[in-house]
């Protein structure tokens, strides 16, 4: 088993809390759930590319958040673990540029199924339904990692963050 330093459970911590504070300061415009969404705190799923230990704070962060949801328990299992899925798959990209793909793509896919079946059920109308939303969701995603999320990436290689986060 790896060692995690008090530096990396700190780091988890910390990034966990600014998830939820970001996500709940979305929700004040709207932006945090829904189909059309853009929530800024997904902005900081990339970071497991610097530092894997933050994939868990991700994952708590947005179970969090997800108790505000209008879609219910369903999205507080299935939107938390798409974040964590790809978060863990974010710490495995070979580059930075590739650190969005997994966010995009789990979210778009696993959330879009939890919206269309909130609205619409396992009916004839659903693959159309879930088209929709897993495009909104994805589009919303996209937005946040590669117009904030990589910036940010960015600016924390610059300062230094994962060597010292490797100490």
């Amino acid at each position: 088993m790896k060692h995690i330093t008090v530096r990396q459970l700190t780091a988890a911590a910390l990034v966990g809390a600014l998830y939820v504070v970001m996500g709940y300061f979305g929700n004040i415009f709207g932006l945090t759930f829904g189909p059309v969404q853009c929530r800024f705190a997904e902005a900081l799923t990339v970071l497991p590319f610097l530092a894997p230990v933050t994939s868990w704070g991700l994952f708590i962060g947005c179970l969090i958040v997800n108790i505000l949801s209008p879609y219910g328990p369903l999205d507080m299992v299935v939107g938390s673990a798409a974040t964590l899925i790809a978060a863990l798959l974010t710490a495995r990209c070979p580059n930075k540029w590739l650190a969005p793909l997994p966010p995009v793509l789990c979210n778009g896919l696993l959330v879009g199924a939890v919206i269309a079946f909130q609205e619409v059920g396992f009916t004839a109308a659903f693959p159309g339904v879930y088209a929709y939303n897993a495009l909104t969701v994805g589009g919303g995603e996209l937005i946040a990692c590669c117009a904030l999320g990589l910036p940010l990436l960015a600016a924390l290689e610059r300062a230094g963050v994962p060597e010292r986060l490797a100490a």
